[in-house]
């Protein structure tokens, strides 16, 4: 490597590593546990594991499917609509809120009817965390997903139909265990956007303790009273993250 090289290779490594540095230095080891016990960190921990959990759920039962028409169905449109599905990818998150509420709101699109019909309130709620995180972690999935489906044999796929499999036979007993890893790697990605969300669900969900405040909005609003908190709830997210790059390691990572 130049040695030129070395010097903003060096200072790009430190401005990653010192942020991450500071909250393991500047942490309250010792009263780290009491910290983590409090009622208000295991609500708001309890609260964003449900939400992330089910969010994930969401994007699996309409993410999968929709992966799979991007991947396999020839159709006008097709790179449009994969255009649509990356937006939230790069969509500043408060707008994702705005936009859901503007869909799903008592004045939206969908939201009146919801209400008015059915007595179905979507903001302010934990179904709208919800929503929240499905929504801007969803693309995580599918981009996954759809890549799994483009890399997998055919064959196997058309040697189950020439055997007389059906279609839905052929997608969950043969496509399904093809993509396996795709699909799992893609579903740990978005529940772990989707526990770090924090734009689309203080937008849209609001930040009540116990329905609404996830561990996102928990750091928020402990950085506002007590600094120590804060950086302990950020330990925790900051304790996911690497475990989710250490279970994806082989997939994200190649060793020399």
């Amino acid at each position: 490597m130049p040695a030129a090289l070395l010097i903003p290779a060096g200072l790009g490594l430190l401005f990653l590593v010192l942020p991450l540095a500071g909250l393991l230095i500047r942490a309250p080891w010792t009263t780290l546990p009491e910290r983590l016990t409090e009622p208000g960190a295991l609500t708001a921990l309890r609260l964003s594991v449900q939400t992330a959990t089910l969010a994930t759920a969401l994007c699996l039962l309409l993410g999968v499917p929709l992966a799979w028409v991007l991947a396999r169905v020839e159709f006008p449109g097709r790179r449009l609509v994969r255009a649509l599905v990356t937006v939230p990818l790069v969509l500043p998150p408060v707008v994702g809120g705005v936009a859901l509420l503007l869909v799903f709101g008592r004045r939206g699109l969908l939201g009146g009817w919801l209400d008015s019909t059915f007595g179905v309130t979507l903001p302010f709620t934990t179904t709208g965390v919800v929503l929240a995180e499905a929504f801007v972690a969803m693309p995580f999935l599918v981009i996954a997903v759809e890549g799994a489906l483009r890399a997998a044999d055919h064959r196997f796929e058309e040697a189950a139909a020439t055997l007389g499999a059906s279609r839905w036979t052929t997608f969950t007993h043969v496509t399904l265990p093809l993509v396996a890893p795709g699909l799992a790697a893609g579903a740990v990605l978005c529940w772990a956007r989707a526990l770090g969300e924090f734009g689309a669900t203080i937008t849209f969900a609001g930040n009540y303790p116990g329905r609404t405040q996830t561990m996102p909005l928990a750091v928020y609003l402990a950085l506002e009273t007590d600094l120590e908190s804060a950086i302990v709830l950020s330990l925790v997210l900051l304790v996911v993250s690497v475990g989710i790059l250490v279970a994806l390691r082989d997939r994200w990572m190649t060793t020399a």
